[in-house]
Parts: structure tokens; C-alpha cells; sequence
């Protein structure tokens, strides 16, 4: 049997936010990638695969970091990968305008003793700017590491790097599962030069680990000395004591102490100086700045969009065209979704029923349960396919860098800074990763104050309970309805703010807020697809899921005790109109609004959900029954496909109009109203539909979100934010209604 030749090799990403690591990673994976959390971490790894001449290439994309000095979880999580899991190479991704910094980074990995790649990235835009590298010098000045040239967004070089890495890969052999000795010989003729006090301490640490055997536990034995003389306690922590670590520890301290006796500062410091000179001298001697006063297109915008008088407004004008466009540009897709399942899509899976003799009981299941469930939320989808696509402009084109200086200014009030407002912006797609990317944010206590502000932004799971109330009661204002929910939940979270940053959450020290703006670029069609993409599958993979398994359960308790015939006396409704009374006050004291509530602690599109298959499952209203007997399925077929054609007209349309002075929607034209939208108007009053709007925006967040919290800040902060939240919420949502009442609304 001939053997298979195909080998499979592992290749890591490193290096600075904004090298441009993440689009090099794209580019080469497309959509063979998947996220996961580093074990015991809630830091990201992503992994994608790629094929190079037969053989099978796994790349990870490490969490971008400027150094591997161990004092965040990304830091921790990229250098552990390295020094763990025995990548076979690692590409260290820099940006070449900025190569001084970036260089940083790429000499820690340097020093681990791994074969490394050096992507030369963004060196178009480098070269426009007058900066020109000499390729073969800072090769030769790393060591003979590869360096290459590569414009990822252009897709220029990718071809090469890829090639490179390959071959320094497969030439180190399989290092998995094995000491690292070897390892350290990869880049030998590359050293940093500490100095003769301390280098003879590494030395006399490298002759004490080999002279008592010591177990390197995957580490380079230089490295692993210089680490234990910068007394790093995750190093020391696991060193075997039975196996001379013991030794090998009491040296390193012995050693450090003389060392800090004589230069009166920690040997860490030390050491990061004489880094630092490495790498100035090595970027003195590649760089040539051709033209050094030449103003960047950057610079011109950022005279704009970073002004502190006109930098906010430019700022919530684009927030606020961003969520016209949403909202817009994406309703006659909602329209022609929701034709579609509760069209074609339940006729036929009614007619297949039949047909396979399904008893009433499994016909309900399917038709009232699952495709009134799960297809109910599926037809918002367009809408964030259009959120997640504008989001990922907004962060890759390097705006959203900008949104957090502009914004420092205006978060002192509240006790925190810029550096808040990009998780707190994230919380617009998805408030789980959004409490997990606080961890940016150095000072705990802000990244505390910043994790219990993030659930008061509209996360894209309450844009379908927006969509879907705006719909039916405010008809051509719904745009500027849902725009204001997303304006009362960031002053909601100013107000909390501002409360906790001077009660519970006083700030103990005034933290420095540095930010790095990236240079504008222009997002690929590949990668905005490509980010598109990954946040609208998890969306669906819920429906698949969390969805489904309620939609069943939720069609068991409107149907229990078994034969019921009122909704009301379910086991459904039972529980439901128990809480009820508790929000009449608040004009939504029936059991399908608290029940839809309650269903929203799980995921906030399940009130949606919910409420389609209460109203819908039992009434539906989806497809007139008229239209239904004298159509066919074949012919509904082709009214979607022209549906879908005149929908992509209107939404063409409605993207024009967004220009000022142009209107091709007309004045009098409404978005038809979907099945569930319909329904609603026979159960809530335009002034209820608001203050239930107000409380799906402002109470206790989804159970992940909670499991975020609670991960990353204890149970007691989790437990505090849902009480806290949930009572804001039925005040805000009283004051609506009954103040509405009182003015005559």
C-alpha cells in the first residue's frame, strides 16, 4: 500500500493590533476558520485551514499583542500557543510603516527559538509614504529569517509567505510532543545582547538546568533563563521541583538580587532596554524615509474625524446612517422572507405532512412550533447580515479607533475613557464578546464598570423585537423609533455610568489612555464577507439550536395538559399570567408578553420567536388562505423569485434615498407589515408597544452574556447586573406608559 505522502503543518500568526495579522489570515483561510477559547482562557484563538502543494495547513491566528511580556491574557495566550503546542512555524506580521514597534514583538519571538516567517505587511502603503526597507539587511540583521514583502488586502505576496513558511516548516521536522533543545538552534546567529553581567547569568542558568537535568517543559533554554532572572512566576510555577527546579529557581533569584544591587533597577526593565536598542539600531539600519514631510491621507481625514468640536457630531451622524442603512436598506428583504417561510416554505412542508399520513398532534408540532418558531426569527436575518456587514466597515476601514478618541473626552464623565467605547460598540452585534474584549482595558476596575454598561447597547438579538414592534405601530417612522432605542440604551448606560463611577465603582487611580489609530484602509469585499459571515452563522446556528429545542418545548407548554384548548389555561400561559400582573403598569400585563419575556432570558431573539408561534401558530396570518387554496406551491415558488428581485429594487432604492435630497421610496410608501407585525396590532397599543420596546432594550441580559460576566468578574457582579438592569427596565417602561396616559397619548 503506498503511503500517504500528504503531511499537515501548523503555522501561527503573530503580532501587533493592526499589522494586518487578522486580513493575511483571511485571505489565506477564507471561510475555513473557526473561533474557540484558549483552554481556561476566555481569549480567542481562531484556526482556519489552507493547501499548499498536497499538503494540509492549519493556521492560527494569534490574539494581537505588542509584546509576550505575560501581563494580559492575550500576551499570555499567544506565548503559551508558541511555547506549548510546538507550532513548526511562526509568521511574525508587522507593519512596515510602523517597523520600529512592530519589531518589538518579533524579536520576544525571536528569542522563544521557534522558525519564524516576517511578513513585511501593508508595504505598498509604506512605500507611498516614502519608506523603503531593505529586505536583505533586516533579513540578515534577524538571523536569516525570511522576510517578505505583502499587501494583503491586495493579496500581494501571499502566495510567497505561505511558500516560505512551508519550507522553514517542513525543515525543522516535527517538533510536537518534544523538549525544545533543538528548537533553540533555529535562529542561533540571532541573540540579543544583554550585556556581560547578564549574559553570563544566562549562561551560568543554562549550565545549572543542564547540569541537573532540568525538564524545559517545551521552553528554550535561554529563553526559559532569561524569563527566570526577569522572575516571571508563570515560568518558575512550572519548573519540577524534584527535577532540579528547586536549583535552577534559587540560582535565578541569587543572581537576579546581584543583579539588581548593581544597576538599581528590576532586571525586567533591563532586559526591555536593551531590546528596545536592538531594535532601533536594527530599524536605523533598514529604514530610509524618502519623504518624511509628506502628509498622509490619514492625517488629512483625521484632521476631521479626530477634532474635538467636530469629531462627536461626525461621529453620531455615521452611527446614525448606519443604522438607517440597516433598517432601510434591509426591510423588503424582511418582508420577502417572512412570504417565504410562511409561504412555500410552510405550504410545503404541510403538503409532505400529509402525504406521510403525519397524525394532527406532529402536524402542529411542525407547523405552529418549529416553522412558526424558528422561521418567525429567521426572518430578520437580513437585518444583520446588514448590522454585521457595517460593523465590520466601520472596525476594518480603522474607524473604529477612532470612535474611542473621540468619545475619551466625553467618557471621563462617567469614570472611564476611550478605550471603553470600542466594547461597548461591539455590544451592538453581540454582548458576549463584547464584556470579553474588556479585557484590553488594563485597570480592573474600568473594565468592570465598562462590562455592566455593555448590556444596555442593542445587541443584533434585540433588533428583531425593534423590527418587528416598529413595524406594526409607527410605519414610516419605524427607522427613526429603532435608531432611538439604540440612543436610549447609550444615555441609559451614561446615566448608570455616571452613578456607579461615584458610588460602588469610584475610580481608585486615573488610568493613561493609549490608543493606536490605524491608518485608514479600504475593507476588502473578501474580508467584510468573510466577518459577515461568521457573526450571521452563529445567528443561525442559534435558531438551529437554542431555537429549536424551545420552539418544541415552548409548543409542549402551550399544548399541556395534554388536549387544552385556551392558550391561556396551558401550562404556558399558567406561569405566564402568575407574573403578568407584574407588568401592568407598564401597559403588557398579559401572559404572551410575560411568557415572550421570559423566553428573552435565554437569547433576546427568542422573544420574537415566542411571540410568532403564540399568535401565529394558533392564527396564522402569514398567507392569506384565499391566496393559499387557488395558489400552488410552484407558483408561490415563482412569486418569491420575483419578490426577491423587486425586493433587491426597493432595497437599491431605499439605499439611494438615503442621500439628502433624494427620495425614489416615495412619502406615502410603507414597508409592508410582516405576518407577526400584524398580530401585534390586535394586542398592544402603540404607547404599550413602546414601553414594552423600552424593556426588552433595558432588562436583565441573555443567559451567555451572564456566563460572560460571571467568567470574567464573579457571580455577584452577574447576579447584581441582572437585578439592577431588570429594575431600570419596569421603571423606565412605567414612566413610559403611565406618563404617556397622563399627556393624552
Amino acid at each position: 500500500m503506498a503511503e500517504n505522502l500528504q503531511t499537515e503543518v501548523t503555522i501561527a500568526l503573530a503580532g501587533n493590533p493592526n499589522a494586518g495579522k487578522s486580513t493575511i489570515f483571511n485571505a489565506l483561510t477564507g471561510l475555513r476558520q473557526h473561533t474557540g477559547n484558549w483552554p481556561g482562557k476566555t481569549v480567542e484563538l481562531k484556526t482556519g485551514t489552507c493547501s499548499f502543494e498536497g499538503d494540509s495547513i492549519q493556521l492560527v491566528d494569534l490574539p494581537g499583542t505588542y509584546s509576550l511580556a505575560a501581563f494580559s491574557p492575550d500576551e499570555i495566550v499567544a506565548r503559551d500557543f508558541i511555547i506549548h503546542e510546538h507550532p513548526n512555524a511562526v509568521i511574525c506580521v508587522v507593519d512596515t510603516s510602523n517597523l520600529e514597534r512592530n519589531l518589538y514583538l518579533v524579536v520576544q519571538v525571536l528569542e522563544m527559538g521557534v522558525p519564524v516567517i516576517l511578513a513585511l505587511n501593508m508595504y505598498d502603503q509604506a512605500s507611498s509614504q516614502g519608506i523603503m526597507v531593505d529586505i536583505e539587511q533586516l533579513s540578515k540583521l534577524l538571523g536569516g529569517v525570511p522576510v517578505i514583502p505583502t499587501a494583503a488586502n491586495r493579496g500581494m505576496g501571499l502566495d510567497q509567505l505561505l511558500a516560505s513558511a512551508v519550507v522553514i516548516a517542513k525543515s525543522t521536522g516535527d517538533n510536537n510532543g518534544q523538549e525544545s533543545h533543538c528548537q533553540c538552534q533555529v535562529q542561533e546567529s540571532f541573540k540579543v545582547d544583554y550585556g556581560v553581567d547578564i549574559e553570563a547569568a544566562i549562561d551560568d542558568l543554562i549550565y545549572a538546568a543542564s547540569s541537573t537535568q532540568l525538564q524545559l517543559n517545551g521552553y528554550c533554554s535561554r529563553w526559559l533563563a532569561l524569563k527566570l532572572l526577569e522572575g516571571e512566576k508563570e515560568v518558575m510555577d512550572t519548573l519540577n521541583p524534584s527535577n532540579g527546579g528547586t536549583a535552577v529557581s534559587k540560582l535565578a533569584k541569587e543572581k537576579a538580587e546581584e543583579l539588581v544591587s548593581k544597576y538599581s533597577d528590576d532586571v525586567e526593565i533591563i532586559t526591555a532596554d536593551h531590546r528596545y536598542g536592538t531594535v532601533s539600531n536594527i530599524s536605523r539600519q533598514v529604514c530610509t524615509h524618502l519623504s518624511p514631510d509628506k502628509t498622509t491621507l490619514t492625517e488629512r481625514i483625521d484632521r476631521f474625524a479626530t477634532h474635538r468640536l467636530i469629531g462627536l457630531p461626525i461621529f453620531m451622524l455615521i452611527m446614525y446612517l448606519v443604522f438607517r442603512l440597516v433598517i432601510d436598506v434591509s426591510a423588503p428583504y424582511l418582508d420577502w422572507v417572512d412570504r417565504l417561510i410562511n409561504g412555500p416554505v410552510a405550504a410545503g412542508l404541510s403538503a409532505i405532512l400529509t402525504q406521510l399520513g403525519a397524525s394532527e398532534w406532529l402536524h402542529s408540532l411542525v407547523i405552529d412550533g418549529i416553522v412558526a418558531g424558528v422561521g418567525g426569527i429567521l426572518t430578520f436575518v437580513p437585518g444583520l447580515i446588514f448590522l454585521f456587514f457595517f460593523l465590520a466597515v466601520l472596525e476594518d476601514s480603522g474607524y473604529m479607533a477612532r470612535a474611542a478618541f473621540v468619545m475619551d473626552r466625553f467618557m471621563r464623565y462617567i469614570g472611564l475613557h476611550g478605550k471603553s467605547v470600542i466594547p461597548l460598540m461591539l455590544g451592538f452585534g453581540c454582548a458576549v464578546p463584547a464584556v470579553y474584549a474588556t479585557r484590553t482595558i488594563s485597570n480592573h476596575r474600568d473594565r468592570l464598570l465598562t462590562a455592566l454598561l455593555i448590556p444596555f447597547m442593542s445587541c443584533a438579538a434585540r433588533l428583531p423585537v425593534y423590527v418587528v414592534f416598529a413595524l406594526a405601530f409607527f410605519g414610516t417612522r419605524a427607522s427613526t423609533v429603532i435608531w432611538l432605542m439604540y440612543l436610549l440604551g447609550v444615555v441609559v448606560a451614561i446615566i448608570i455610568g455616571f452613578i456607579f463611577s461615584r458610588t460602588i465603582l469610584k475610580p481608585d487611580e486615573k488610568s493613561a489612555f493609549v490608543l493606536e489609530l490605524p491608518p485608514y484602509r479600504l475593507p476588502t469585499s473578501r474580508v467584510l464577507a468573510i466577518h459577515t459571515w461568521e457573526n450571521t452563522r452563529e445567528f443561525i446556528k442559534n435558531a438551529g439550536t437554542v431555537i429549536l429545542a424551545i420552539s418544541i418545548i415552548l409548543w409542549l407548554l402551550l399544548h399541556l395538559p395534554w388536549g387544552v384548548s385556551e392558550q391561556e389555561d396551558s401550562l404556558y400561559g399558567q406561569f405566564s399570567a402568575a407574573i403578568a400582573p407584574v407588568f401592568e403598569p407598564a401597559g403588557f400585563g398579559t401572559y404572551e408578553s410575560s411568557g415572550a419575556l421570559v423566553t428573552g432570558l435565554i437569547a433576546k431573539e427568542l422573544v420574537v420567536s415566542s411571540l410568532a408561534q403564540i399568535y401565529n401558530g394558533v392564527d396564522p396570518e402569514g398567507m392569506d388562505s384565499s391566496e393559499a387554496d387557488e395558489s400552488t406551491i410552484s407558483s408561490q415558488l415563482a412569486g418569491i423569485v420575483v419578490g426577491f428581485g423587486q425586493a433587491t429594487v426597493d432595497a437599491g432604492r431605499a439605499l439611494l434615498s438615503i442621500i439628502p435630497g433624494v427620495n425614489l421610496t416615495g412619502d406615502a410608501v410603507e414597508v409592508e407589515d410582516i405576518a407577526l407585525s400584524q398580530a401585534l396590532q390586535d394586542h398592544y397599543s402603540p404607547l404599550a408597544a413602546l414601553a414594552f420596546l423600552v424593556f426588552v432594550l433595558l432588562y436583565i441580559p441573555c443567559i451567555a452574556t451572564m456566563g460572560a460576566i460571571k467568567q470574567e468578574f464573579g457571580g455577584r457582579w452577574a447576579v447584581s447586573a441582572a437585578v439592577y438592569q431588570t429594575l431600570i427596565a419596569w421603571l423606565a417602561a412605567v414612566f413610559i406608559f403611565q406618563g404617556g396616559r397622563v399627556l393624552g397619548f
